[in-house]
């Protein structure tokens, strides 16, 4: 039966800063796990659906660990690979009660950045009905850039939906010239584009959300979804669009993640047969329950979580 999920990228362990200050005059860090993609598998596996996760990681403590979360959170991990070489990546991220963390990455030359097309040959997807991927894997080395546009075109051939969320990490880019070239082509490749206003200002040339979905639906998906921050989205197919009001958030604890639960909403509520307005009302509020949390994907809610708090949201409407 294909109902499982596919994500591809790299997961890293995380140090949160316990008291607010420069990274570097930190002396406390608390310890988890992260990376866009995981969070979005975290998601989906929270809300109960099947996951599979294609990554590499190191041998050491740092892989061992990310694997050990995975297998807790419900995550296949029979994709993950080993690398004796390269190391897991790692990340800092502050602590801060206003505006955004500051995130140091360590993941230069990582086992995930060695991810190639041959890691591909043999790749079952007989049992996946979806693959999400995100601008992050093509930024880690030219050879993971071939393997994005590989699992791309083999997830295309074999009838899965493909979602793709931009995700810009310009540091990790060779130049912006690449990164905007590789991004847009990837995105053209997909069903479902993910950006945010921010990133369509760099990739698109503009922050109009209905500009970028059309920017993105000329060049052959079939939906984009645009998030617009505490606006909610605007979501446009060649057929629809629509805008849908983000939920209210009690208190603003932490964004980092809160795409990423937006992701696992959209991907979750389409793969189950839901209409795109649905998906969107449910990405919204999964986006607004991530930011009342501090970690990137512990906040994430199961099913009766989210039905709790969007009901709760209907009945104060």
């Amino acid at each position: 039966m294909k109902n499982k999920i596919m994500l591809v990228g790299e997961p890293m362990a995380l140090f949160i800063a316990e008291e607010e200050a420069l990274l570097e005059d930190v002396r406390h860090y608390s310890t988890s796990v992260a990376g866009a993609e995981f969070n979005v598998a975290v998601g989906l596996a929270r809300l109960g659906h099947p996951v599979g996760y294609l990554t590499k990681l190191g041998s050491d403590p740092f892989g061992r660990r990310i694997v050990k979360v995975m297998n807790r959170n419900s995550i296949n991990t029979s994709m993950v690979m080993k690398s004796k070489d390269h190391a897991t990546g790692f990340m800092l991220k502050s602590k801060t009660s206003h505006g955004d963390p500051d995130i140091y990455y360590y993941r230069k030359n990582s086992a995930a950045s060695t991810i190639c097309p041959e890691d591909l040959n043999g790749l079952d997807l007989s049992e996946y009905c979806a693959l999400h991927m995100t601008g992050i894997l093509p930024a880690l080395s030219s050879s993971a850039r071939e393997s994005a546009f590989e699992l791309i075109r083999k997830a295309r051939n074999e009838g899965l939906m493909v979602f793709f969320d931009p995700n810009l990490r310009s540091q990790l880019w060779p130049s912006r010239e690449v990164m905007i070239q590789t991004i847009n082509k990837l995105a053209s490749m997909a069903d479902y584009v993910l950006p945010g206003e921010n990133e369509g200002e760099v990739l698109c040339g503009t922050r109009d959300p209905k500009k970028i979905a059309e920017f993105y639906l000329s060049r052959g998906a079939k939906a984009v979804i645009v998030k617009i921050g505490p606006k909610g989205a605007y979501a446009a197919t060649e057929k629809i669009s629509f805008y849908s009001p983000a939920y209210p958030a009690e208190k603003i604890v932490d964004t980092v993640g809160a795409g990423d639960g937006f992701a696992a909403g959209v991907i979750s509520a389409l793969t189950e047969g839901l209409s795109l307005e649905e998906a969107v009302r449910r990405a919204n509020a999964i986006g607004t329950i991530q930011i009342m949390n501090l970690s990137d994907n512990e906040g994430l809610p199961t099913r009766d979580e989210l039905d709790r708090f969007m009901t709760k949201y209907q009945q104060q409407a």
